[in-house]
Formats: C-alpha cells, sequence, structure tokens
C-alpha cells in the first residue's frame, strides 16, 4: 500500500505535468528558435546573454501563457478529439481558474521580462502575439475555416519579436520574416488539419477539410501558399539581408517543399499530408540556418 506521502508526491507530479502541458514548451520551441533567427538577422548581440536569455525566456512565458488560454477557451471541444481528449483541460484535471491564474501569470511575467530586460518594441509584438492568437484567432476557430489564415498572424510574430530586440525598429526586413513565417504556416497547419478531419469534425471545427471534403480546396491553397513562399523566401537578398549562397540554397530548399504539395494535391492522401507536415516542420529551422548563415 502506498503511503500518504507518496500519493502527495505522486499527485503534486501530476498536477506539475499537467501545467507543463497547458504551456506546451516541446510546441513552442519553433517560437523560440524564430524569435531567436530573428534577432540574429537584426544582427543582435549574441554574445550578450542576459539579453539573449531575457528575449528567449520572456517570448517562453508568453508563448506558454498563449497556449494555456487556448486550452482553456477549447476545453469543450478538446474533449471531443482524440488527439486533445488528454488535455488537462479536456479531461477535468484542473479547474478553469487554476488553469487561467497560470496562464496569466506565465504571460504577465513574460511581458514583464521583456519590456525591462529587453525592450519596450519588442514587449509590444509579443502582447499582439498574445491578444490575436487567445482572444482573436481561437474563438474564430469554430466560426470559419480562415480562422487559419487569422491565426498565421500571430504565428508568423516571433521573428519580428527578435527583430525588434535587436533593432527597437519594425523595419521591412522585419516584415519579410513575418511573411515568409506566415506562408510557411498555411501547409503545415492545411497538412494537419486533413490528418485530422475526422477528429475536427467531431468536435465542429469548421476546418476546410471539413466543410469541403474532397480536399479538393485543401490541397489546391497548400500549393498556392507554398508556391507564394517560393519568392519571398528569396526576398532577403533582394533587399541586402543575405548572400548568393543563401539564394540558391533558399530556392533549392523551397522548391522541395512545393514538390511535397504538389504530391499532397495529385492524391490528397493522409500519407502525402503527413509528409508535408513533416517536410514543413523540416523546413523552417534549415531555412533560418541557411539565412543566418548567408547574413551580408
Amino acid at each position: 500500500m502506498k503511503s500518504a506521502g507518496a500519493v502527495v508526491i505522486a499527485d503534486g507530479r501530476s498536477r506539475t505535468a499537467d501545467y507543463v502541458t497547458l504551456a506546451k514548451p516541446r510546441l513552442n520551441l519553433l517560437v523560440v528558435a524564430s524569435t531567436l533567427a530573428g534577432f540574429a538577422m537584426g544582427r543582435g548581440e549574441m554574445s550578450n546573454a542576459a539579453l539573449v536569455l531575457a528575449m528567449l525566456g520572456g517570448t517562453a512565458l508568453v508563448a506558454g501563457g498563449a497556449s494555456a488560454f487556448n486550452q482553456v477557451i477549447e476545453r469543450r471541444t478538446d474533449a471531443l478529439m482524440r488527439r486533445t481528449r488528454l488535455r488537462p483541460m479536456a479531461d477535468n484535471r484542473m479547474p478553469a481558474r487554476d488553469a487561467l491564474i497560470f496562464a496569466a501569470v506565465l504571460s504577465a511575467a513574460g511581458l514583464l521580462v521583456l519590456t525591462r530586460f529587453v525592450n519596450p518594441l519588442s514587449a509590444g509584438v509579443a502582447f499582439a502575439t498574445l491578444v490575436s492568437y487567445a482572444a482573436i484567432y481561437t474563438p474564430l476557430k469554430l466560426r470559419s475555416s480562415f480562422a487559419t489564415v487569422i491565426g498565421a498572424v500571430p504565428g508568423a510574430l516571433p521573428p519580428v519579436i527578435g527583430w525588434a530586440a535587436a533593432t527597437d525598429t519594425l523595419s521591412r526586413e522585419a516584415w519579410i520574416l513575418f511573411g515568409i513565417l506566415f506562408l510557411w504556416q498555411l501547409p503545415h497547419f492545411l497538412a494537419i488539419a486533413w490528418m485530422y478531419k475526422d477528429d475536427y469534425a467531431r468536435a465542429g471545427f469548421p476546418m476546410l477539410p471539413v466543410i469541403e471534403p474532397d480536399g479538393r480546396s485543401t490541397a489546391r491553397q497548400s500549393v498556392l501558399y507554398a508556391t507564394a513562399l517560393l519568392p519571398l523566401s528569396l526576398a532577403p537578398t533582394l533587399v541586402g539581408m543575405t548572400t548568393t549562397a543563401y539564394f540558391v540554397a533558399a530556392f533549392v530548399l523551397t522548391l522541395a517543399f512545393v514538390g511535397l504539395t504538389l504530391r499532397f494535391a495529385q492524391t490528397r492522401a493522409v500519407a502525402d499530408a503527413r509528409r508535408v507536415f513533416f517536410g514543413s516542420i523540416l523546413y523552417l529551422p534549415v531555412l533560418w540556418i541557411l539565412m543566418i548563415a548567408g547574413r551580408t
């Protein structure tokens, strides 16, 4: 028989794990990486460890808070989906009040860190990310398939946070980085929507694969956004941010990504949607590495 102390420890570990699940640290790794890429492209002081840690830590806290707010708002629909039904809010393991306090504390702490130790502009962009994700995108998901496009806006702001942290400006270079991440997300999310269309239908989300189940619009839009990403991925060289070597490498990399979406459009098979999904996860960090390596 377990002792009372062992039960308390087990419960404490379980509650800690639930808080970690609310913050989604693994899924937010790309957010942090994109912020760092924006900082590097803005020629931020990488040797200033305190500044870099404050920027990454503050961004991670705000991203974690946004994820927690999202799970509170979507707790009923999450309970209807196989892949999300065991989240702490969906499984009724945590009161909504506790989760909201956690989300608010994370968000406020992140914004405070960015304001105090980085600069107010980076905190302002992070705040815009939080509000557009939690207060606009999340409620809109139950109303329109266009929510996917709206959700790509907060998802594309992390490199802008990094650029603002490095330069204290929002110049055209920041918006090129924003545009690259914006367009990258759409084939990525459309692939997820196709892979889990039955789950989304069960929860009542009007995702594009749900309202148009033949998949033609989903596949066509995946190709469209990936193709639009091709010239934008080359824009850093065209405005003098990167070398010709980056231009060539980005062209080949993005063309391969377009090829994955074309294959998906031909077959509309779940296996090919999965290839687009995993290809997109590989594409983004490789592009950031190429861009940083090719800075002028």
